[in-house]
């Protein structure tokens, strides 16, 4: 007897963005829930490569959720030929994991943060948010802003609003285990 693997009915297109915490544990939730039910999720970091975040240890423990790293360890304040070498890499990977049709969720984290520092252009990514299969939900995380092209193809946006942060008020930086 062969089982069925669990689809959505139907896949659509997630954005969070803003200046508040929580965009990419947002996408991570998403995808923790759905595996939970038997989904599987693939979840591509733009920008965020080689540099061990508490939520790749966490992801490599769940069933069905894979991830990988493209860009530099580094934060970067102006993208080089590396940065826009691996955000091609990224874009193309994303294309060819969502294409595939063998993941239910694919999260694009900080992919709004590629495009506004011009390390990748929005119409691919526009291109392959039109063309996905129907049955593939994508979600898309970025900084401070998201490209209103993407705003307008997606089904939901929700912008994380900073009302109050420690990193501001009480001088306290990055907390290992909290933030990263």
């Amino acid at each position: 007897m062969t089982l069925t693997r669990k689809r959505l009915k139907q896949g659509l297109i997630q954005v969070y963005f803003g200046r508040g915490k929580g965009k990419t544990t947002a996408a991570i939730g998403q995808g923790v829930r759905a595996t939970g039910h038997g989904f599987k999720v693939y979840m591509i970091q733009f920008m965020k490569g080689n540099y061990k975040y508490g939520e790749i240890e966490a992801i490599k423990r769940i069933p069905n959720f894979e991830l990988k790293q493209f860009g530099s360890s580094e934060l970067i304040a102006e993208p080089g030929e590396f940065d826009k070498d691996e955000g091609k890499k990224a874009l193309n990977f994303a294309k060819e994991i969502i294409m595939s049709d063998e993941y239910d969720i694919v999260i694009l984290d900080e992919v709004g943060v590629a495009i506004s520092m011009n390390v990748i252009s929005v119409e691919p990514v526009l291109e392959i948010v039109k063309n996905k299969p129907e049955k593939v939900e994508i979600i898309l995380t970025g900084g401070p802003k998201m490209h209103p092209k993407i705003k307008e193809a997606a089904n939901l946006v929700t912008e994380m609003k900073m009302v109050k942060h420690y990193y501001s008020s009480n001088g306290i930086t990055a907390r290992f285990g909290i933030e990263y």
